[in-house]
């Protein structure tokens, strides 16, 4: 496995996270939380163009009847192709505010809140069904982070960020639950925290440490197998995209508040792109 890390968009960006690939244009979605914006970018001819909605958006989705779903505020809302009107669809998460989000394979979409880390347990994890149901679906949770799915569907990989792990559960596609949960990969010595995370075709789980200016992939059993290095030290998250999606794309920050120092060091906040040898799935749409 081999590839280096380039600048695919020095987007400056203070908060970007939850990257995915759109194959429907060919583009790339993204988040930059702080400022409230949802972005588009295009990577065929370098454009990135964004809307503004004037409250943390922590994630964005596809939507199967087009459009956008966003976790943004403390709630769940739609929005047209690039447009700027939030349809709301629930709004009384518990926790600050709603951070990333995901599709499972069958179409719902999981999101979770954060809350201030003096006070534990403040936040909750979420999904939403397509017939519109939200159900608490793991409660206690702190600052809800990275989450993704294995190639089968079977099992759900989650990042609960202040308790330096990644966390598996089996998955019920049919029901949208999980259970038996236990510790996949303990990070409490890695350099870095984990934050948002993406699992490749072959079953590895790439894991984006921020504070670590980093992206470690791991085995489906929890053994690290390779670093992927940047030149920022604020990693977000990560998602495979490109017509093979066999790009990885990865978010970072530039909030000093987030990372002192961090706005200082050249293409912080910028989307980074590398070639590995490996390819990604399809993001699965919203439902609903």
């Amino acid at each position: 496995m081999s590839g280096d890390a380039e600048v695919a968009l020095d987007a400056g960006a203070l908060l970007a996270e939850s990257p995915v690939w759109d194959g429907r244009e060919g583009v790339l979605r993204w988040v930059d939380i702080l400022r409230g914006e949802v972005h588009r970018y295009d990577p065929s001819g370098g454009l990135d163009t964004h809307s503004a909605f004037g409250e943390p958006v922590g994630a964005v989705a596809l939507r199967e009847g087009g459009g956008l779903l966003l976790a943004v505020g403390r709630g769940f809302a739609t929005v047209e192709q690039d447009g700027d009107a939030l349809s709301w669809l629930w709004r009384d998460g518990r926790g600050d505010r709603m951070n990333d989000g995901k599709c499972d394979p069958a179409g719902r979409f999981w999101a979770g809140t954060m809350a201030d880390e003096r006070h534990p347990g403040g936040a909750s994890l979420y999904r939403l069904d397509p017939d519109g149901h939200v159900e608490e679906a793991l409660p206690a949770v702190t600052m809800s982070n990275g989450l993704g799915w294995s190639p089968s569907g079977e099992t759900l990989y989650y990042v609960d960020t202040p308790l330096e792990r990644v966390d598996a559960f089996d998955y019920d596609l049919s029901a949208g639950t999980i259970s038996r949960r236990r510790t996949l990969v303990d990070l409490r010595a890695a350099d870095g925290r984990p934050d948002g995370l993406t699992v490749d075709a072959d079953g590895g789980l790439w894991v984006a440490m921020a504070h670590g200016g980093a992206v470690r992939r791991y085995t489906s059993g929890g053994v690290l197998d390779h670093v992927l290095t940047l030149p920022v030290p604020m990693v977000t998250s990560c998602t495979f995209g490109g017509p093979e999606l066999a790009d990885l794309y990865i978010t970072t920050a530039s909030e000093e508040a987030l990372h002192p120092g961090a706005v200082d060091r050249p293409h912080a906040g910028g989307i980074f792109r590398a070639a590995l040898g490996v390819t990604g799935m399809p993001a699965t749409p919203y439902r609903g």
